[in-house]
């Protein structure tokens, strides 16, 4: 990953790519981009790490594409610094189309596409459902500080929760030193992976050690950064001993923390979707006792976001499925516990009654705090760059 925006910064500080004139797609009528979108095959490249997002796409997605529009819809393997160095790899070699035509993004990788011109836009606002989505609302319109002007749509919106079973804790750690003297108390029993769920959990209490959380808006503040960052190695090394496998390995996925939490090896697991232990445990992969909760000392908000690359060669067709996934229809599917749980990005008072009633209607979120009970203790992301030394200096400071 530090290669990469090594690299992207070599390429942004000289010519910026021409990446065409992408007017004549964005003056045609909605109309007429359905009609153009129509008889093709796209490619979208996402995260495939879990199968019930998996089996919505192919199951519920795939097939509505291609009944209503006649698209057929390709899901491939791929996030992060692969999407980005693909694109890059495209852009550099003067190819005039790109082999993927939609991506699933977060801040990072936004960042990352928008310094090297690598994505399409603003295209947002001609997204019919685009009205059901309050982009004034800093947790949608913002993305890791930086504001989607269009070139990213929001899919989902979640906050990181702490996971853990009713019948091993009865009261869990709410501060970060009831959490430290809990690991102390209960020695293997923690840990923390070396992913992006791990990384956003050591945000979560960066931010929190700060007396001001505002100190991380805006652009990345070295200082800040190097004074909270302290804290939180000072704080983590202090307590490692006491970790899982006494802090000499971590786990390298969330999926292993899952693993582990469910056969009882973990007390603690988390999840970047507040509402993930439900549908775990539909699944039979979690105890029917396992909780979520967000500690009162809080934790990151963020919504993640659907990309169009600058050299797709169907924007039509992925501007189609862009506002399908932003549908009410699309969105009730995905925010059944049994199907994702993941949160949606639509204003409900934006929204027709009856889809309103639908969504308040939703059952099966029985084992996760009420969203309007937790977006109190929310933070947001802060700029991509937080997230990047965080990765690196976990490694120098901790792991290593």
């Amino acid at each position: 990953m530090i290669v990469i925006v090594a690299l992207i910064s070599a390429c942004s500080d000289g010519e910026r790519h021409n990446t065409g004139d992408d007017s004549p797609v964005l003056n045609k009528s909605w109309q007429e981009i359905l009609n153009e979108a129509g008889g093709t095959k796209i490619t979208m490249m996402m995260w495939m790490g879990d199968p019930l997002i998996n089996n919505y796409m192919n199951g519920y997605v795939v097939p509505n594409i291609k009944e209503q529009f006649d698209i057929d819809l390709e899901i491939v393997s791929g996030q992060g610094a692969q999407i980005v160095s693909t694109l890059m790899s495209e852009l550099e070699s003067g190819r005039n189309s790109s082999q993927i035509d939609l991506i699933w993004l977060n801040g990072e990788t936004f960042f990352q596409l928008r310094m090297i011109d690598a994505l399409f836009g603003p295209f947002t606002e001609k997204l019919p459902n685009i009205q059901y989505v309050d982009m004034d609302n800093p947790f949608i319109g913002i993305d890791f500080q930086q504001p989607v002007n269009g070139y990213e749509a929001p899919w989902g919106n979640v906050q990181l929760a702490f996971i853990y079973n009713t019948g091993q804790i009865d009261s869990p750690p709410q501060s970060l030193d009831e959490l430290k003297e809990w690991v102390r108390e209960n020695p293997g029993r923690f840990t923390i992976p070396t992913e992006f769920t791990g990384m956003t959990v050591l945000k979560s209490m960066m931010i929190s050690m700060a007396e001001d959380p505002d100190l991380f808006k805006g652009e990345f503040n070295a200082e800040v950064y190097n004074q909270y960052s302290s804290r939180l190695w000072n704080y983590i090394n202090e307590i490692k001993p006491f970790f899982w496998r006494e802090g000499e390995t971590f786990p390298n996925s969330i999926s292993q923390m899952h693993q582990f939490f469910a056969n009882g090896e973990l007390n603690f697991t988390f999840s970047n979707n507040d509402s993930e232990v439900d549908n775990k445990i539909l699944q039979g992969l979690f105890p029917e006792n396992s909780r979520a909760y967000v500690p009162d000392f809080g934790t990151i908000r963020n919504t993640h976001y659907l990309g169009i690359p600058t050299l797709a060669s169907d924007k039509e067709a992925a501007m189609a499925v862009i506002n399908f996934l932003l549908s009410p229809e699309a969105q009730f599917e995905k925010m059944k516990p049994e199907v994702w749980g993941d949160g949606t990005i639509l204003d409900m008072s934006k929204l027709p009654e009856n889809w309103q009633k639908k969504f308040s209607d939703i059952p099966g979120r029985t084992n996760s705090p009420p969203r309007e009970q937790i977006r109190e203790k929310a933070f947001m992301e802060p700029a991509p760059e937080y997230m990047i030394r965080i990765f690196e200096d976990f490694r120098t400071n901790v792991v290593n």
